[in-house]
C-alpha cells in the first residue's frame, strides 16, 4: 500500500475578505513546496460530503443555515466575525468533509497505507451548532463518527497539534466515551478553551495548554510524556491527526516556537503511538487532515516534514 494525498482545485477558490489569514494562497503554497516530489503518493480528488455525513455531527437547522448564508452567494458572506464563505467556500467545506471521510474509507479498505487531506477550510473550531474560527463543518469529528457508522470502529482518537485549541472537536466528543481528543495548544489564545481540567464526561479529553514562547522540544516532550500515553491507553482503532502548522515560530497568529522539522518529529511520535495501539487490533490506521498554518513558507515546509513522516506508516 502507498499513502494517499487528497486534494481538489476548489481549495484555491474558497475566497475570503482581503487580509483574511485563511486564504487561497495557503493551498497554493503547499502545492508549490510539494512540487514534483512525493510521486509515490496516489492523488485522490476530494468528493462532496453527503448530507447524512454532515448530520453525524451537525443538526439539520445548522446545515440549512450554512447553506442559506453561503450556498448561493457569489461574494464571501459572514457566518461569524472570522468565518466567511461564498458558494465556492461552501463547496470547499463540503469537500473538506468528503475528503476526510474518503481518507477513512481508503485506510479501512487497505487502498492506502495512510491518507492526508489538504482541503481547506479547517474544521476543528466548528461546533455542532456554530461556525467559528474559519471553520464551517467539524471535519475530523465527522470523520470519526463516519468510521464508527460505516466501518464499525468502536474507538477513535483525534490528536491535534494546532496552536489553537479545537473547541469544536472537544464539544463534539465531550459526551461520547468512544471518542477521544488530545490537544496541545497555546494558552491564553483563541478560542479560550482547552484547560487541563476540561476532561470530558467520560475522561476522554486530554488537553495540554502551553505558554507563549514554548519551543519545539517543549511541545514534543508534552506529547511524549502526557498526551500520547493517554491516547495509547485509550486503545483507539483509528487515529485522526488534526494537523495545524500554526505553532510554527514564524506564524503570525500564534506564539509557540516550533520549527518545521519539529512537525516531522512529532508526527513520527504519533505514528509510534498508533503502532502501539495497533498491537491490540492488528492494523495501523491513521489519517491526517489539514487545519491551520498561516505563514506560507512555514506552512509549506512543515507540511513536507509531516508528509515525510507519514511515508513511514
Amino acid at each position: 500500500m502507498i499513502p494517499a494525498l487528497i486534494t481538489h482545485e476548489i481549495s484555491a477558490k474558497h475566497d475570503v475578505p482581503p487580509g483574511h489569514p485563511e486564504r487561497p494562497e495557503r493551498y497554493a503554497a503547499i502545492l508549490d513546496h510539494i512540487g514534483d516530489d512525493y510521486q509515490s503518493w496516489q492523488r485522490v480528488t476530494a468528493p462532496l460530503a453527503k448530507r447524512d455525513q454532515l448530520k453525524l455531527i451537525h443538526s439539520e437547522s445548522y446545515i440549512d443555515m450554512v447553506c442559506d448564508v453561503a450556498g448561493s452567494s457569489e461574494e464571501a458572506a459572514p457566518l461569524d466575525a472570522d468565518t466567511w464563505a461564498s458558494k465556492r467556500g461552501y463547496e470547499c467545506a463540503l469537500r473538506a468533509v468528503g475528503g476526510a471521510c474518503v481518507a477513512v474509507d481508503m485506510v479501512m479498505t487497505d487502498k492506502a497505507s495512510t491518507a492526508f487531506s489538504l482541503m481547506r477550510p479547517p474544521g476543528h473550531h466548528a461546533e455542532p451548532e456554530k461556525a467559528m474560527g474559519f471553520c464551517l463543518f467539524s471535519s475530523a469529528a465527522i470523520a470519526a463518527r463516519h468510521a464508527q457508522e460505516k466501518w464499525g470502529i468502536n474507538r477513535v482518537a483525534v490528536v491535534d497539534f494546532d496552536v489553537h485549541h479545537g473547541n469544536g472537536t472537544q464539544a463534539c466528543f465531550w459526551n461520547d466515551g468512544s471518542l477521544f481528543y488530545a490537544s496541545s495548544h497555546q494558552m491564553p489564545l483563541f478560542p479560550g478553551t482547552g484547560a487541563h481540567d476540561e476532561m470530558g464526561a467520560y475522561q476522554n479529553i486530554f488537553n495540554l495548554p502551553l505558554a507563549h514562547g514554548t519551543g519545539g522540544a517543549g511541545v514534543r516532550s508534552g506529547w511524549r510524556d502526557h498526551l500520547l500515553p493517554s491516547v495509547v491507553e485509550a486503545r483507539p482503532e483509528l487515529i485522526i491527526i488534526s494537523a495545524g502548522f500554526d505553532a510554527h515560530e514564524a506564524d503570525p497568529l500564534g506564539g509557540l516556537q516550533m520549527a518545521s522539522e519539529d512537525f516531522g518529529i512529532l508526527t513520527n511520535d504519533i505514528i509510534d503511538a498508533a503502532t502501539h495501539s495497533a498491537d491490540d487490533i492488528g492494523a495501523l490506521r491513521l489519517i491526517s487532515l489539514l487545519e491551520g498554518g498561516y505563514d506560507l513558507d512555514a506552512l509549506g515546509e512543515s507540511v513536507c516534514q509531516h508528509m515525510n513522516a507519514l511515508e513511514g506508516v
